[in-house]
């Protein structure tokens, strides 16, 4: 389960808040396998975005998540929408994982440089507190973004935002819920 307190710092700290403009991004993506550059604001004004951000590649989580919006894609599709999966794993990471785990027709986009920079301007990155820099140790997954989920409509704001525990499945039904919800 997701601390409250952690949770509380991902939702109150105001990046970017429900009704506010997503902030745009330019990340390397795989496509069904192939590397090519992705900016969010081409989607703007065509269809819903459901940002599905995640801590690592090579995780039982993260695998079960991925496979199961593969699975249903169609749906997701036939709701004008598109699912872009971000990790701060690199794009090599993602690549040697994608050959393992099998093709993915979404994106799949690297948040490797500068490191998480895109998990933190949508305020999942998860950065050590100041005790633990202080005590110099550090949390286990600081480094990386948590489990968690942006939904973005056309017109690029935001219109959903959760944040799920590291080790569980951020349920596909969830973001269909709200993106038939937003179909148009």
């Amino acid at each position: 389960m997701v601390s409250e307190n952690r949770l509380r710092g991902v939702l109150e700290n105001g990046k970017p808040a429900i009704g506010e403009m997503a902030p745009d991004f330019e990340l390397p993506a795989l496509i069904a396998g192939v590397k090519q550059p992705l900016r969010l604001s081409t989607y703007r004004g065509q269809k819903n975005v459901a940002l599905a951000f995640y801590p690592f590649n090579w995780q039982e989580a993260t695998a079960a998540q991925l496979v199961d919006y593969q699975v249903h894609r169609p749906r997701v599709l036939a709701n004008n929408a598109e699912i872009i999966a971000i990790t701060v794993d690199s794009i090599m990471n993602t690549t040697a994982w994608e050959r393992v785990i099998g093709s993915f027709d979404f994106p799949m986009c690297s948040d490797f440089w500068p490191h998480g920079g895109v998990s933190e301007s949508y305020g999942v990155f998860r950065k050590p507190s100041r005790l633990e820099r202080e005590e110099h140790r550090l949390a286990q997954g600081v480094g990386a973004s948590e489990r968690a989920v942006v939904i973005v409509d056309r017109s690029g704001s935001v219109i959903f935002r959760k944040v799920y525990d590291c080790n569980q499945v951020a349920p596909v039904e969830e973001i269909l819920t709200i993106l038939e919800r937003e179909r148009i």
